[in-house]
């Protein structure tokens, strides 16, 4: 897989993968929000970059789609397996910290913000 060129290259590959050029925004963010459906104008705005960026993000993954919803795949995958090690790890220190009880003073508040999660959710 080959990089566009225009006057400059337009996607790169760095250790995050690849990558807009002179921004730290992957292509496998793009994908997440194509993969959800949202309008590609929407997409372009969410990430603060310019058409021309946005242009050449869109046509590198158009004209390699197959090499990039497979690297796409392979980061989807390891973000679990992160995701899963840290919820391993952190499970028993969770457990560990819901059996702490409360200070009176922390009482009050998570009274105060239940009170108000309850009045929020009656609204809707």
């Amino acid at each position: 897989m080959t990089t566009l060129s225009n006057e400059q290259t337009a996607i790169i590959r760095t250790e995050r993968g690849l990558t807009i050029a002179g921004t730290r925004i992957t292509l496998y963010q793009l994908m997440d929000y194509i993969h959800a459906g949202y309008p590609l104008n929407l997409i372009r705005h969410k990430f603060y970059i310019t058409d021309q960026q946005f242009d050449a993000a869109i046509s590198y993954i158009e004209t390699y789609r197959t090499e990039v919803e497979a690297e796409y795949q392979i980061v989807l995958q390891q973000a679990e397996e992160i995701h899963q090690y840290w919820e391993n790890r952190n499970r028993e220190r969770f457990a560990q910290i819901a059996t702490i009880s409360s200070k009176p003073e922390q009482e009050a508040i998570r009274a105060k913000l239940n009170a108000w999660k309850a009045k929020i959710e009656s609204r809707t």
